[in-house]
């Protein structure tokens, strides 16, 4: 985490406009992919004597936008969850259509559950929009004669031809997936050693514990229960462990303001090179293996914590969606459906207000631009294979400049959805379909405007606070186990792993306070050093725990011991106890007893960044 200039809305919502930011690795083949899941069904409903059905068959196509990065064994399991789930979302769209109240009720329903288990479970990008498009889709589709279990069974194959395209991988390289994940890691830990002495060094050391929390997550919590003590994956856990370790002593050379030694690095391209060819590397005993994020079960019940922002979120799209549904039903909007898509995709992610505007606008041009280009595909109207290209043309081209252009992407994507959504037929007032798009997406993008406004994000002023003593509380937490050198029970990880946890998550409230309103930017800012000190007190705590960890045994109590003399542990917690009170209470700072060696800089460095702050402004925080 690193301080950054915030830009004003204006230089922010054109830079997003015009930018082309540089592709991801690896995005021509998901691009591919992608383009060739949508054209295969197409084809072959088209061989078969019904384009109509291939155009359905196509939505199931879009599983091949998920699950990349994962493991393949997660991968399979997940994709075919989200195939299943696609093939649903339409039957049940096609099945209420008839019932315009019902439509709305459906296409809301869904989008909430979506926008729930989606965030939740992190499944990423596009995350729920497309499940509530599926549905919404299938309300609209003009292919009557397939009925609502016919589209699903459609969907379905076209999702399990996704599946099966998607988990080819696993055919050349099964561990792929992982290798990278560790790669990725290792070079993060080398990329904030650079950094160290930098002011670049925050934000490297935040990247490097992210990639490494990322590589722990596939290597664990991606994988089955049980997986072979001295396979692939418990080698790969063995040099995640090194990269780790390496991390942990790098941080703190850097805490003692010493520069890590350059074997550091050496040690660390060594382990990258072992990645691809690990069985030289000794596996890990499975005390050593740390935890990575919460259960799927604890994730899903938090995301529904009543004021939380992720419910927020939640509520918010589900009420955007009523309102586009029942506004459009009522004014007798010919696709309804698109004006509630509109909404989902503006608000399922949860962005902050000056992103869900900066969207909305992106989204607006994109596909007003886009209906030049839906309107030349419709005149000419491919058939057959030519159709097929033509959708399989404009995803793989959807694919390779979302990331890099959303508004230049949403011209081909208002092209592919007008195609998918005439069904293969000819369209008999191609410029009211084309205007019915435009003013859809022009409600929907309103609509969730005003929803956000009505229903906005707790304010970031209160989000930092309790972020960091969220993180406070985290260190003292960690300091008991640390104090008596047991390190790696399943508490003692717990604590770890929520600690690490507290510290991303206080990272993501900074950074939504620099795209807040001009106030609560500012006050952010005059925050940082703050939010940099418990920072750098968590990175301490952790560091530590990985060095203890290493000894091991008798040698970390021991070591434990000397470093937390005279009851340090419980010194610690009392000055921790005091600075959360005075920054979520707003007291007096108590003064710092005496603490032990190894967290007393970076607790003293706070309590004199809490102190400044407070002159500043009159109180710690309110």
């Amino acid at each position: 985490m690193s301080q950054s200039n915030s830009q004003s809305p204006t230089r922010q919502i054109l830079r997003g406009l015009f930018e082309l930011r540089p592709a991801p690795a690896g995005r021509v083949w998901f691009s591919l992919r992608a383009a060739l899941c949508m054209g295969a069904p197409i084809l072959t409903g088209w061989l078969a004597g019904d384009t109509s059905a291939g155009l359905m068959a196509s939505i199931g196509g879009f599983t091949a936008l998920y699950g990349s990065g994962r493991p393949y064994f997660s991968r399979a399991m997940q994709l075919a969850v989200i195939a299943f789930a696609f093939a649903f979302s339409v039957g049940i769209g096609i099945w209420v259509a008839p019932v315009g109240w019902a439509v709305v009720i459906a296409v809301a329903a869904l989008a909430m559950i979506a926008t729930w288990l989606s965030n939740a479970l992190q499944i990423g990008p596009p995350g729920a929009y497309m499940f509530a498009l599926a549905c919404a889709a299938g309300t609209a589709m003009p292919a009557a004669h397939i009925g609502p279990v016919g589209a699903a069974v459609l969907v379905l194959g076209g999702g399990a031809f996704a599946w099966v395209f998607h988990m080819a991988g696993a055919l050349i390289s099964y561990r792929a997936p992982e290798r990278s994940a560790v790669t990725a890691a290792g070079r993060a830990v080398i990329g904030y050693i650079n950094s160290v002495g930098n002011p670049e060094e925050s934000a490297a050391r935040f990247r490097a514990a992210f990639a490494l929390h990322r590589a722990w997550t596939t290597l664990v919590n991606h994988q089955p229960s049980q997986v072979p003590a001295v396979g692939a994956v418990a080698r790969l856990r063995a040099l995640n462990r090194e990269i780790h370790l390496r991390f942990a002593e790098a941080m703190g050379d850097a805490s003692r303001h010493q520069s890590p030694r350059p074997q550091l690095t050496e040690d660390l391209h060594k382990f990258i090179g072992q990645v691809r060819d690990p069985q030289t590397v000794p596996a890990l005993d499975g005390n050593a293996i740390p935890l990575g994020h919460p259960s799927a079960g604890a994730a899903m019940l938090e995301a529904l914590q009543p004021g939380s922002n992720p419910m927020r979120v939640i509520v918010r799209v589900g009420v955007a969606a009523v309102l586009a549904g029942a506004l459009t039903s009522i004014f007798h909007f010919e696709r309804a459906y698109w004006a509630v898509a509109a909404t989902v995709l503006m608000l399922h992610q949860g962005f902050d207000w000056m992103r869900t505007l900066q969207r909305s606008i992106e989204r607006l041009l994109g596909t007003w631009i886009g209906l030049l280009l839906a309107g030349a595909i419709l005149i000419i109207h491919p058939q057959g294979v030519w159709l097929a290209l033509t959708i399989m043309a404009l995803q793989f081209t959807i694919e390779m400049l979302v990331t890099r252009n959303y508004a230049l992407a949403v011209v081909f994507i208002t092209g592919a959805a007008l195609t998918i959504a005439a069904g293969g037929h000819p369209v008999e007032d191609a410029g009211g379909f084309l205007w019915a798009r435009g003013i859809d997406t022009l409600v929907g993008c309103v609509l969730a405007l005003i929803v956000f406004r009505l229903l906005p994000p707790r304010s970031t002023a209160r989000q930092i606070p309790e972020q960091l003593a969220r993180v406070l509380r985290s260190v003292a937490e960690t300091t008991g186990h640390l104090a008596r050198g047991e390190v790696t029970t399943p508490d003692a990880r717990k604590s770890r792993r929520a600690l690490q946890l507290a510290s991303f998550a206080l990272n993501h409230a900074y950074e939504d306070s620099l795209v807040a309103s001009r106030s609560q930017r500012s006050a952010a800012e005059e925050l940082w050093p703050v939010i940099a000190a418990v920072e750098r007190l968590a990175y301490r705590a952790l560091s530590t725990c990985w060095a203890i960890e290493q000894l091991g045994g008798g040698a970390a109590r021991e070591t434990a011991a000397s470093m937390f003399v005279n009851d340090g542990a419980a010194r610690v917690r009392g000055a921790i106890d005091g600075i959360i009170s005075a920054i979520t209470q707003g007291g007096a700072l108590p003064a710092l007893p005496a603490l032990p060696h190894v967290l007393e800089m970076e607790l003293v460095d706070l309590h004199h960044c809490l102190q400044r702050y407070s002159g500043v402004t009159g109180a710690v925080i309110s």
